[in-house]
């Protein structure tokens, strides 16, 4: 398989339009492969995931969560240094939301139906998984779906679709109104969006359908408050839907309610050292994971008139988490293109798939590895908006960075 080695975002193997150094021609786009072909690549087992399987690390997962939080509990509050005590806490919050997010990705292979072939059992296993971390499990399975569906496409994408640059002529609340190109490359500026992004970005998507395209919603101008992920009637879902969502609001309630016993006996506190500051590092994993996989100076976006579904699924990016990925993140990161080409192919089969379709998709392919998290810092302070491909008709590329 061809890799791309980078230390922090370099070039991936094919820039939008160019193919083995080749740029299409302004009359043409470059061909992709039809989604059949790709698919007769991918031997036929690929396609069949096992409960035994996609049970055992339901099991594995939830023992080491089990016992990190048993550990947590039963000596971190007997160390008597109160600033061992919070390292202590701290540590073990971010271990544990390693291993969380590991089971939100289980959660997540349920909602594809890619956790085994049976759907009721899918959709079971999924909402306890989901429910248990505080994920609507039902309304982010139909927006997430949706965002598999249009891929890429900037109009009807569920996430991460850029600005553009007509875009960035409005002012924003989350720039107080001021013009934007005035401050956002100062570094202290950067540095605050970037914490706003990847610790408030998952709940404003559930709140408020951040960075979904703007034909992306079932209903049309139904305001700022009727695009919440916990509303039945809610804009981003179908009236035949709305059963389904009230049930993943139920599992949220069961939830918290269990929450709140719990802080009866060993208190709020507690609850946070224990359950929230983990959430915190599971949905900060969550918001790095899908912005990386869909943004990358090199990927394209594409108007409504010139996507496909090849198109959108091929402009995403495969990279490299190290152990973590492989072991924990139960390769989520490491091969996401296949994934998007066929999201019901199980995560423990999907090297072996990514590997049979690289001689239909290689020059279509784009693979990353160099550091995860410096890609996060240059990525989010690089790729601002997004302009027409002058090389490929209906292709938008980011904008390059303005000189200094």
């Amino acid at each position: 398989m061809a890799t791309t080695t980078t230390t922090t975002e370099t070039k991936s193997r094919k820039v939008n339009g160019v193919a083995n150094g080749k740029i299409a021609a302004p009359s043409q786009g470059p061909e992709y492969p039809d989604i059949q072909t790709i698919r007769d690549a991918i031997p036929a087992h690929c396609f069949q995931p096992t409960v035994l399987r996609s049970m055992s690390y339901v099991f594995r997962d939830l023992i080491m969560a089990g016992a990190l939080g048993w550990a947590a509990f039963t000596y971190i509050p007997q160390i008597q240094d109160s600033i061992f005590r919070g390292i202590a806490w701290a540590i073990y919050g971010y271990v544990q939301g390693l291993v969380l997010t590991g089971v939100w990705i289980l959660a997540h292979e349920c909602g594809h139906g890619a956790f085994s072939l049976h759907t009721k059992f899918n959709n079971v296993m999924g909402w306890i998984l989901h429910s248990a971390l505080l994920v609507p499990y039902f309304s982010w399975k139909y927006s997430h779906h949706r965002h598999h569906r249009f891929t890429g496409n900037m109009e009807k994408d569920m996430a991460f679709v850029p600005h553009t640059a007509k875009d960035r002529q409005k002012r924003r609340l989350a720039d107080l109104y001021l013009d934007r190109e005035l401050f956002e490359d100062v570094p202290i500026v950067q540095v605050a969006k970037l914490l706003l992004h990847q610790l408030a970005g998952w709940q404003a998507y559930l709140l408020f359908n951040v960075s979904a395209g703007p034909d992306s919603q079932q209903k049309k101008d139904v305001g700022v408050f009727r695009v919440s992920h916990f509303e039945p009637t809610s804009a981003v879902f179908r009236p035949s839907e709305a059963i389904f969502i009230a049930i993943s609001d139920l599992g949220l309630a069961i939830t918290g309610y269990i929450l709140y016993l719990a802080s009866t006996v060993v208190g709020w506190k507690m609850v946070f050292l224990m359950y929230g500051q983990s959430y915190m590092w599971v949905h900060h994993w969550l918001v790095a994971i899908t912005y990386l996989h869909h943004t990358h100076p090199d990927i394209p976006h594409f108007e409504a008139e010139s996507w496909t579904f090849v198109k959108g699924a091929l402009a995403t990016v495969d990279r490299d988490f190290g152990w973590v990925g492989r072991h924990l993140f139960h390769h989520i990161i490491d091969h996401h293109v296949i994934h998007h080409l066929f999201p019901r192919i199980p995560f423990y089969l999907a090297e072996e798939a990514t590997e049979a379709i690289m001689p239909v998709v290689s020059d279509f392919y784009h693979k990353e590895s160099g550091s995860f998290l410096g890609s996060l810092w240059h990525t989010f302070t690089k790729c601002k908006y997004v302009v027409e491909d002058p090389n490929v008709p209906g292709a938008l590329k980011w904008a390059e960075p303005k000189a200094k």
